[in-house]
């Protein structure tokens, strides 16, 4: 027989696929503490939606594809009248979700944003809950759509731990699409082998370029990227629960799967990797630990690397906001991801650039004392060019520790620091911050403070009495997972 004829024996399923499609059908939430966290993610995912759309470039983006289409069912897009086929809701709502870079973060070998995923499961639990009462049966609840979170949160974090998309040039989105793709299934109600169907086409995918976060083409397609992965979940559950046969080796077919074709090269020397690091290393099974440790962005609306950074200037700013013109150079101490992904020098195209920019992130919160999404805009950085005169006084360094720490499972520290030198040979302390308020180690103290962003973004849409009536319903935990899904939703709408 010849040697370049394929031997055509169909193999089982990829043990990668096998475990997260049992993780799903079996697994139990029953942790107070993830649901109560879910809960939290729930708030402030819904609240960062709300403040995207006061900027029309996300909200041009929304509404259906072929304008007045009458969907039954349709799912509804909180804070519009959007009522939309679940493939569309799911990218309207994970879009406006991410828009602001404000909803919560997973570092690890791979980055990523967990709750992106609630844009698919919203816009399913919406339909089928409608669909259901319309049927006569009972609607889908609000713990659903909590255990959900936990469960997608759990498989995009836990494939991210030891797993960097990024250093072969894949975006982490290809990570939200993985994990909409399997909870959404098990909504519609999948058996094991529609799952892993599901799943393997999750995989054979055309996955995203990361090129779009990344000087020079740093745009806003980062900005929708998430809604357009959490959306195709949608629409690959669908196309499996109609029937389609499943990929089972995506995975490790040689030559052909996803391990050789796209995880088999590194960024720096595009050599080969050895075989053992072309597939995924998972050395914890799936549980809640993503969620209960999840980090909350609830300062500033500010790519998570910086969020210590701008913690550190903000309380440098007393110091400094008067001796602008005096600064002969900022030193920011950080880890070797920040330098990596959102240190830049030179022009600033368009606000996406500037909310993953290092130096204007501390720039603006030196000078102003606090930083806001419409700080970003053209407009604002246009009419303050002391910004960019700040900038060019910066100086990244590396602390070894900070990139260290950064990496350790019982720390996780996101660390920055931040000193300014004067012309005269002054200078400011030192302002280190390891632990950004939205850390797990900073719970307590944040979690107030979360509470409060929720109350003024849900501001931002609704009158008072309605906003009380929301804030009332998501502070009680029984009573919000109780609730049926479109009931809930209902309360979201124009």
């Amino acid at each position: 027989m010849s040697a370049n004829v394929e031997q055509n024996q169909r193999p089982d399923y990829d043990p990668e696929l096998q475990a997260i499609a049992d993780y799903v059908l079996e697994y139990r939430v029953t942790g107070q503490e993830a649901l109560k966290t879910a809960r939290y993610c729930l708030m402030d995912t819904l609240g960062c939606g709300l403040l995207a759309l006061r900027f029309p470039e996300c909200t041009k983006h929304l509404g259906p594809l072929v304008e007045g289409t009458v969907v039954p069912h349709g799912a509804r897009v909180p804070g519009t009248q959007l009522r939309l086929d679940p493939v569309k809701a799911a990218w309207d709502i994970g879009a406006i979700i991410r828009w602001l870079d404000y909803n919560d973060t997973w570092l690890a070998a791979e980055w990523g944003h967990p709750s992106d995923n609630l844009g698919g499961i919203l816009a399913v639990a919406d339909h089928l809950s409608q669909k259901r009462v319309a049927e006569g049966e009972a609607p889908l609840t609000m713990r659903d759509v909590l255990e959900a979170m936990v469960m997608a949160h759990e498989i995009q974090g836990v494939l991210a731990l030891e797993n960097s998309f990024n250093r072969v040039g894949l975006d982490h989105v290809a990570l939200v699409k993985v994990a909409s793709t399997a909870v959404v299934a098990k909504l519609m109600g999948a058996d094991r082998e529609q799952l892993l169907a599901a799943l393997s086409h999750a995989f054979v995918d055309g996955q995203s370029l990361r090129t779009y976060r990344h000087a020079p083409n740093a745009g806003s397609r980062k900005s929708w990227a998430a809604g357009d992965a959490t959306s195709r979940g949608v629409r690959l559950a669908d196309i499996a629960m109609r029937g389609e046969m499943g990929i089972p080796g995506v995975l490790s077919a040689p030559q052909w799967g996803f391990y050789d074709v796209l995880f088999s090269k590194t960024n720096k020397d595009q050599q080969l990797k050895p075989e053992e690091d072309r597939h995924f290393r998972i050395s914890q099974d799936y549980g809640s630990y993503v969620m209960e440790n999840v980090l909350f962005k609830i300062s500033f609306p500010a790519e998570f690397h910086a969020q210590t950074a701008c913690e550190a200037a903000v309380t440098l700013h007393p110091q400094v906001k008067d001796r602008l013109k005096d600064i002969d150079k900022v030193v920011i101490t950080t880890h070797e991801s920040a330098i990596r992904i959102i240190s830049k020098q030179g022009h600033l195209a368009n606000p996406a650039d500037r909310d993953h920019c290092l130096q204007y992130m501390t720039a603006v919160p030196l000078i102003f004392g606090y930083l806001v999404a419409e700080h970003y805009e053209d407009a604002f950085h246009a009419a303050n060019p002391v910004i960019d005169q700040l900038r060019d006084k910066m100086e990244v360094v590396e602390d070894a520790r900070y990139s260290r720490e950064y990496l350790e499972a019982d720390k996780r520290s996101i660390a920055n620091a931040i000193q300014v030198f004067f012309k005269d040979g002054s200078r400011t302390e030192q302002v280190a911050v390891e632990y950004p308020i939205g850390h797990r180690r900073r719970r307590e103290e944040g979690m107030p403070l979360l509470e409060a962003k929720f109350s003024a973004n849900l501001a931002t849409r609704f009158p008072a009495r309605h906003c009380d009536n929301i804030l009332s319903l998501c502070a009680d935990q029984a009573r919000l997972e109780s609730t049926p899904v479109h009931r809930f939703v209902d309360r979201f709408v124009i």
